[in-house]
């Protein structure tokens, strides 16, 4: 810094002007010399902006580059000794020490030394430039002002750049009047520059109040006309809008509008057509741009600052701007066929070509009401006029489309990033297209704009139609569907393509919008006409059909991502295909993604049948079917296949790919790798996404590509990338869905997805968030499941809900209960988390958890989450043995351990024990089981539920059952007699039936309880099994020697599902203490039965191992109808069996059924889950779409809930009164009752769903709470309205499930 130079000194002196500024007000308050120095002196701890200046900045530079080194080499030293320092007073030493050692240093002395050479010449030289410009200022003052006026405002500001002072000074209205005198048109211009070099330096408010300010504005327009005083007028203008509020500035804008509009009215001005250039630079072009640059930089900012002002100042400013640019499309006359008229628009075009200032002033509510108004009141001519543009260009790009070379090429490069003084007229003309485009494109997203349409023109004979505008966009993105340049630049955004893409994309973000504008069936056409033509074997009238193709693919993915534009690619036939035949838009885009898939398009070019465009109609296919109803449709077409084989192969041909070997020259067969990787990983995420909906995930696992698929997704899950650009959530419901069933489950575990979130909710659960000191402490968290650990805590309910994931994950995995677990020893699996956080039973596995309560708080919680699944908890408890280690824990949990007076601790862990005991020992619904609480009351007892460590349960958790009407006699279908050959054959039998029972559950449901319902469904079923229409199986023919059946054997699941039946049917006073063995003995019959029912399977799953996974829960339930009756409940069930229903109610029945084709069998999931749930979220999502809503958002699925209460008949879920209703009503009314009481479960819950969601606690409600207040009779009537609508399309598909799932 001592050799400074002359550019040195010049920044130097630029960055101290700078800091001078910025402190300005600071200084001027100071009250003398000293205070002033004091605030310097003290300005880093007074101003929190004091290191972003640039000049502190540099001198920071300058201290670190000159004392570097020594600060290094000091703190090596002084740190060699004493190792190293921590935090406390040996720092303070270290930094003092080193501090001192610097000071004295030689390099400090001679920076110092430097630093103060350099500054003093540099203030000097800084104070010599001020003092000699503000002599010259007064000296021209001085000479050319009048005396009596000389000291009255001579002014103590500068605007050149050696001013350090920006005050205003005070003027009186006389001296105003002096001024504008001298501003008149016919004084000199000497003495008007003058006049407006005061001007610059006076209040613009004071300005802008005067009395003679009328006079003034007319004067300064006029000077804006002459090129030697406008750049001053202008800046006047400037400061004027920095500094004034808007209605001082209004008055500005308004004159200085008027003044432009005045010189395009005074000299009318042209511009050359074609080629030919002007040149911008011209003076008085160039001061009509200075003037329009003006404008536009307000038109941009005053959006921030209008609102806080009346509406009619707003209106001012909107109004004059409109005026000047709609003026000349009304009163000029048509220039010769060489030139065009130069207007305004054309050079706010070159300033602001996407409308920026369009786009500001209708984003707010407040000015666009108003600009919205004053367009179809006063200034439609601009929105024509912008039409028109749009229109012309269409046309010529019509025209030029046999041409060789591209016009748009030349066009686009008016928009570079290199700055331009001459243009062509053709290139001025796209300037304004692009401007015109903006504008409209913002019009039509706001409902108001579209209003203005349908607009009448002079070369039209019918008005143009918002359907029109659409068309002639998409035609113009068809002749210019890629920008000329291949990287990514400043003129790609600007190419017609991208511009309409632009307006396009907005619209289709916008549900009215995209309505009124891109679903009428012209619009439908125009976009599909492509795709029909390549489908034809025609050839394609578009330049690039690759590039065309791809953006129309992204558009009709948009459309189809929303729920009105999927329900138009399905439901409605507008497209013409040939031959006057039409069809739906969802057939043509699937049909063109199967061809290229199969390459099998020979109208388009090879070199044009990318990956990327195949990959972009794959995309757009995604949208339909990752929904129930858009599967539906593109079932039959079997893409599933077409992608899993194109997957396939382009696997095997990237396995071919030699790897690149190093120092080689491969970069062609690097590129060829990566190419074919990509195009891979797009074939296994849209496979994936075929996993969202039950349907769509058995076709995936048909497809072979399931765990690569899900490996795929959890590679993705962990990046945390977006599922795609149109999906607004994560992978949540995907996940849950693969995790409902036995494969899906499967696959999450081999991919490593289970080991992470186990790991996962170790680290938050016991680790916390860092391993280090921790310098503030995590609270003590006084929620059950604190916050940091609701997230694992939902994502393991989730992926837990299903009870075959709970059996393929658990079964036959034992414990490691170790005598000793190490502190960072991390569970990696469910059992390891069961044994570390719920089988908590030993000192060693207490003494292993740093927070023991919470952890095991967190165990117990999801303990009972999972036991909420009767066949989970059969499972857990066969082979941990649950409750008896909750029961012992109990017992240990009192006072004193050799007392035995029923005392216990009341604890957080002793509650949650109490309450996990209690859900699975009592069976029943809302009104048959009391779970005690989690949560203490207020008052001298505040647990008053009775704790037990040993059974039997105290009474107080069983209710009394309410009173089934068996011997009453008001039932009509009670009357009927029993079935006689000539009722079997009488057709209308049914319908008689179901119209009674329809009107029995409607008016008296109580009746239809006890002898009554076992006596209708015994007459049904037989009825049913006897007509060949109806049986949809195979009559079972069934017969097993009683010692064949006493010698199955029950496993320990099926013995503790009877056991648990038992004590339901006891407390329901259904069933006597000896009825074990007629329960025992019709388990057996059954198992018998089922097992001459099952196909030989090569899965490998655990669920098909060892028969059905689970209890059979309707054969209990059946069981209990018919009071204990082992032949009547053996006789209904044979005959179930050859019903449709049977299938559906019957899990245990249809489990690995010989009756499906072998791929269907082997696969592990059942037709409940593919077809009853399926059909559930495919009503639920047009029945109840608030609810589909809710479950999107939160990760969880309602097919996975559906599932679990249709496995287990309800039980827990419903009172025994409803559980018999729902079973009499499938069977009765038809299998697919069985989705619209799903569907009425869901409607009943909707409040409770809505409200529980917010607060996360959507899954543990469903899965623990019983469904209160809903009974069977109340919804039939919302059933029966389901079946007249749905039943041809739900009941239909149900009859196809013994079919190879295509």
């Amino acid at each position: 810094m001592s050799k400074l130079s002359a550019e040195d000194k010049a920044e130097l002196q630029s960055l101290l002007k700078q800091l001078l500024r910025s402190i300005n007000d600071r200084i001027a308050d100071a009250e003398s010399t000293e205070c002033a120095e004091e605030i310097l002196l003290h300005l880093e701890e007074t101003d929190k902006n004091f290191h972003n200046y640039e000049f502190v900045r540099c001198l920071r530079q300058y201290v670190e580059s000159s004392l570097g080194t020594v600060v290094e080499e000091e703190t090596k030293s002084l740190t060699r000794g004493d190792g190293q320092h921590g935090i406390g007073s040996g720092l303070d030493t270290l930094i003092h020490g080193v501090i001192q050692s610097t000071r004295d240093s030689t390099e400090y002395q001679q920076m110092m030394q430097n630093l103060k050479n350099t500054m003093t010449l540099v203030v000097e030289s800084l104070i010599n430039k001020f003092e000699e410009d503000q002599m010259r200022k007064e000296e021209m003052l001085r000479e050319k002002q009048q005396s009596q006026s000389n000291s009255q405002y001579t002014d103590n500001c500068s605007d050149s750049d050696s001013s350090f002072n920006q005050s205003y000074a005070f003027i009186r209205q006389e001296q105003l009047q002096v001024l504008a005198d001298k501003l008149d048109s016919s004084r000199p211009k000497e003495m008007r520059w003058e006049a407006l070099q005061a001007l610059c330096c006076v209040n613009p408010a004071d300005v802008l109040s005067c009395e003679c300010w009328s006079s003034l504005r007319r004067n300064l327009s006029a000077a804006l006309t002459d090129p030697d005083l406008s750049d001053d007028v202008l800046q006047f203008f400037a400061k004027s809008f920095s500094s004034s509020p808007l209605n001082v500035t209004r008055e500005i804008y308004t004159s200085l509008a008027k003044s432009v509009e005045a010189s395009f009215m005074s000299q009318k001005r042209s511009f050359p057509t074609g080629s030919a250039t002007i040149d911008i630079n011209r003076p008085e072009i160039s001061r009509l741009l200075k003037q329009i640059r003006l404008m536009n930089d307000f038109q941009k900012e005053v959006t921030t600052f209008w609102i806080r002002h009346p509406e009619k100042y707003m209106e001012e400013v909107i109004e004059s701007t409109l005026y000047l640019l709609s003026f000349h499309h009304e009163h000029t006359s048509d220039p010769p066929a060489t030139d065009k008229v130069l207007k305004p628009i054309h050079l706010l075009a070159l300033l602001d070509i996407k409308a920026t200032w369009f786009k500001k002033w209708m984003h707010g509510c407040y000015s666009r009401t108003v600009v919205l108004r004053l367009l179809d009141r006063k200034y439609k001519s601009l929105v024509v006029a912008a039409l028109q543009q749009c229109i012309h260009y269409s046309e010529s790009c019509k025209r030029s489309s046999d041409e060789t070379t591209d016009p748009q090429s030349a066009e686009q490069q008016s928009v570079g990033s290199v700055q331009r003084s001459v243009y062509t007229g053709k290139e001025l003309e796209y300037a304004v297209f692009v401007h015109s485009l903006c504008v409209l494109g913002k019009l039509l997203i706001y409902s108001n704009g579209r209003k203005l349409f349908p607009i009448r023109m002079r070369e039209r004979k019918d008005p143009v139609s918002l359907t029109d505008l659409v068309v002639i966009l998409i035609n113009i993105m068809y002749q210019h569907p890629k920008p000329t340049h291949i990287d990514a630049s400043d003129t790609d955004s600007l190419s017609p393509s991208c511009l309409v893409m632009e307006v396009l994309w907005m619209i289709c973000e916008r549900t009215e919008c995209a309505a009124d504008c891109l679903y009428p069936t012209p619009v439908i056409e125009t976009l599909l006409a492509p795709l029909i033509a390549l489908l034809n074997g025609q050839q394609t009238k578009l330049k690039f059909p690759a590039a065309t193709l791809t953006l129309i693919a992204d558009i009709l993915a948009r459309i189809a991502s929303t729920d009105r534009g999927l329900a138009l690619f399905l439901y409605e036939k507008n497209l013409v295909v040939a031959d006057s035949e039409r069809t739906f838009p969802a057939h043509v885009v699937v049909q063109l993604t199967l061809r290229l898939l199969e390459n099998e398009l020979s109208t388009i070019n090879e070199s044009d049948r990318t990956h990327s465009l195949c990959g972009a109609f794959i995309f757009v296919c995604r949208q339909i079917y990752n929904t129930c109803e858009g599967l539906q449709v593109l079932q039959p077409y079997g893409l599933h296949k077409a992608i899993a084989a194109a997957w396939k192969k382009s696997s095997s041909l990237s396995e071919r790919v030699p790897t690149p070997v190093p120092g080689a020259t491969s970069a062609t067969c690097t590129q060829e790798l990566q190419d074919m990787l990509i195009w891979e990983e797009t074939l296994l995420d849209s496979l994936l996404n075929f996993a969202v909906t039950p349907k769509g995930l058995m076709l995936l696992q048909q497809t072979g590509a399931i765990n690569d698929c899900v490996s795929f997704m959890f590679s993705r899950f962990t990046k945390k990338l977006q599922v795609s650009r149109c999906e607004k959530f994560g992978y949540g419901v995907m996940v849950t869905q693969v995790a409902a069933t036995a494969p899906g489950i499967e696959a999450l575990h081999s991919s490593g997805f289970v080991q992470a979130l186990a790991v996962e909710l170790w680290s938050v659960l016991e680790c916390g968030r860092e391993d280090v000191a921790v310098v503030h402490p995590k609270p003590t968290p006084m929620d059950p499941i604190d916050g940091s650990c609701l997230k694992s805590f939902l994502s393991f309910v989730n992926l837990l809900s299903s009870s075959r994931s709970v059996w393929e994950l658990l079964g036959h995995q034992p414990l490691a209960n170790k005598s000793e677990y190490t502190l960072r020893e991390v569970p990696t699996s469910i059992p390891d988390l069961i044994d570390r956080l719920i089988a908590v039973n030993s000192d060693a596995k207490i003494q292993s958890l740093f927070h023991y309560e919470q952890s095991h708080t967190f165990g117990l919680r999801l303990l009972s989450v999972l036991c909420s699944n009767l066949d989970s908890f059969l499972l857990l408890e066969s082979q941990y043995y649950i409750c008896s280690m909750l029961l012992k824990s109990q017992g240990e949990n009192v006072p004193e351990l050799d007392t035995d007076d029923g005392e216990f601790i009341i604890d957080n862990l002793s509650v949650e024990r109490n309450h996990v005991l209690v859900r699975v020992s009592v069976v029943g619904g809302p009104s048959e089981r009391k779970l005690p609480p989690r949560a203490l009351q207020e008052g001298e007892d505040p647990y008053p539920w009775p704790m037990f460590s040993k059974y039997p349960l105290p009474y107080c958790y069983t209710l009394n059952p309410t009173k089934n009407h068996q011997n009453s006699l008001d039932s009509e279908i009670s009357t009927f007699p029993p079935l006689s050959k000539d009722l079997k054959n009488e057709e209308n039998w049914m319908e008689i039936c179901r119209r009674q029972y329809s009107k029995a559950m409607t008016s008296k449901p109580n009746i239809l309880t006890g002898n009554v319902l076992a006596d209708l469904l015994e007459k049904v079923v037989a009825h049913l099994s006897y007509s060949s229409t109806e049986c949809f199986f195979p009559p079972a023919q069934y017969k097993a020697e009683e010692k064949s059946v006493t010698s199955v054997v029950l496993s320990s699941v099926e013995q503790l599902g009877i056991n648990t039946c038992l004590r339901y049917g006891r407390d329901l006073k259904l069933l006597t203490d000896n009825a074990v063995n007629d329960s025992t003995l019709l388990m057996k019959h059954i198992k018998i039965f089922l097992s001459t029912q099952k196909v030989k399977t090569a899965s490998k799953l655990f669920t098909h191992q060892d028969g059905y996974p689970g209890h059979d829960w309707l054969s209990s339930t059946v069981f209990l109808i018919m009071a204990g009756d082992m032949n009547r409940s053996l006789g209904l069930l044979l005959n179930l069996s050859s019903l449709l229903t049977s299938a559906f109610i019957w899990p245990a029945r249809i489990d690995a059924s010989v009756h499906f084709p072998v791929e269907v069998a082997d696969s592990g999931i059942p037709p409940l889950y593919w077809c009853t749930a399926h059909y559930v979220e495919m009503l639920l999502k047009a029945e109840v779409p608030l609810v589909h809503s809710v479950f999107r958002m939160s990760g969880f699925t309602p097919s996975q809930m559906c599932l679990h209460w249709l496995t287990q008949c309800f039980w827990n879920y419903l009172d025994w009164t409803e559980i018999c209703h729902y079973i009499s009503t499938c069977v009765v009314m038809g299998p697919d009752y069985q989705v619209y009481m799903c569907v009425s479960i869901l409607k009943h819950l909707q409040p409770d769903i809505l409200q529980l969601t917010q607060s996360q606690e959507l899954q543990v409600f469903l899965k623990e709470d019983p469904i209160r207040g809903f009974e069977v009779g109340d919804y039939l009537p919302f059933m029966e309205e389901l079946e007249r609508r749905y039943r041809h399309l739900v009941l239909t598909n149900m009859k196809t499930i013994r079919n190879s799932v295509q």
